[in-house]
């Protein structure tokens, strides 16, 4: 594919199906409990049932794919761990000893590792697709962190990662790379019109001192750089499994395909990808509410309320994991509960 051809950013990207909505809400007003008993998962079945455009809807097959790369931001010291800690983890992905490892060795989820760019070359890893686009971005404290080219990479090995993944039911997308809490403060500051300090947190623990001196190097990118649109937002001061997640996030909306947003960082690609084709946000599902500050306010612009609080901020995607069976006791509850007339029962809708 030629990484400068993005027209596929403007393909259609469909409305859930708003009959089989109705007849959902329909046979959750006739199961055998008080109408809203069962509080959000009604919903969530009748947002399946909507996606998937079927009377029973099932979550069986699910795929996780991790986007990782390195920042350049990080020499200004921004994080409170080495940017080696980014291949290091990657490793760990591929060993299985990392929390998403287990989490979908749990919920039976395909697991897809992608390296699109640590700064040190990484050796032939299983389950690691070495898709490197540049060894990290630049220090979008000093100059814009990808080039159009490298942009168009990343939103691509997103697009592709989602046409890889072939028939599924869901899609959950993660991210790893030290520094990225700080590439995503910087993109939603610019998105929404922020300052810095409005959205910097800990990231990977930082002390008080050590946030506010992160707010201060963020906020020098973004007068820096001076973006508020989208995708300049994403090149100037962003990251490539950022970009990526932004790619894989509208690609599964075209592909009427629902997508479950893990923490703050995804919260911010799918900020980025809604603000580009607002009919997107039909497709989203928001897992938890990450412990890292600023997603509140994204989770706010968005008109997002998560479905657990758990105090979790470790992304790869591990919150977002966590959700799952809720999503899957939702859908098994429309399934397979009886409605009153089935179970001779009086008082039914």
């Amino acid at each position: 594919m030629n990484h400068r051809d993005l027209g596929w950013l403007n393909q259609p990207i469909p409305r859930p199906d708003n009959v089989q909505a109705e007849r959902a809400r329909q046979r959750q007003a006739n199961l055998t409990k008080p109408p809203g008993s069962l509080g959000r998962l009604e919903q969530l079945a009748i947002n399946f049932c909507a996606w998937q455009g079927v009377d029973r809807p099932w979550l069986g097959r699910l795929r996780t794919v991790i986007f990782a790369a390195d920042h350049g931001v990080v020499a200004e010291g921004v994080s409170a761990f080495p940017q080696s800690v980014t291949g290091e983890m990657i490793r760990n992905f591929a060993r299985g000893g990392a929390a998403v490892s287990v989490l979908a060795r749990d919920t039976g989820a395909e697991l897809e590792v992608i390296n699109l760019g640590t700064v040190e070359p990484l050796e032939t890893l299983d389950a690691v697709m070495d898709q490197r686009i540049a060894p990290g971005t630049r220090n979008f404290c000093q100059e814009p962190a990808m080039t159009a080219e490298q942009l168009a990479q990343a939103l691509n090995a997103g697009h592709e990662a989602v046409q890889r993944a072939g028939d599924i039911h869901m899609l959950i997308g993660g991210e790893m790379g030290i520094g990225n809490t700080s590439a995503a403060s910087a993109v939603a500051a610019a998105v929404l019109g922020l300052s810095a300090a409005e959205l910097t947190g800990p990231g990977t623990g930082l002390d008080a001192a050590g946030v506010a001196r992160k707010a201060a190097i963020i906020q020098r990118g973004l007068e820096r750089h001076g973006v508020s649109e989208p995708l300049d937002a994403l090149r100037c001061l962003g990251g490539f499994e950022l970009a990526a997640l932004v790619g894989a996030y509208l690609a599964c909306g075209q592909a009427r395909l629902p997508v479950l947003v893990d923490g703050f960082i995804s919260s911010v690609a799918a900020l980025v990808a809604v603000r580009l084709r607002p009919e997107l946000r039909d497709w989203l599902i928001f897992s938890h509410r990450s412990a890292e500050p600023g997603h509140a306010r994204v989770l706010e612009e968005l008109a997002a309320e998560p479905l657990l609080d758990l105090g979790m901020c470790l992304g790869e995607a591990s919150g977002a994991m966590v959700a799952v069976p809720l999503l899957r006791t939702a859908c098994s509850l429309h399934d397979n509960m009886a409605t009153f007339d089935e179970a001779g029962i009086s008082g039914g809708g």
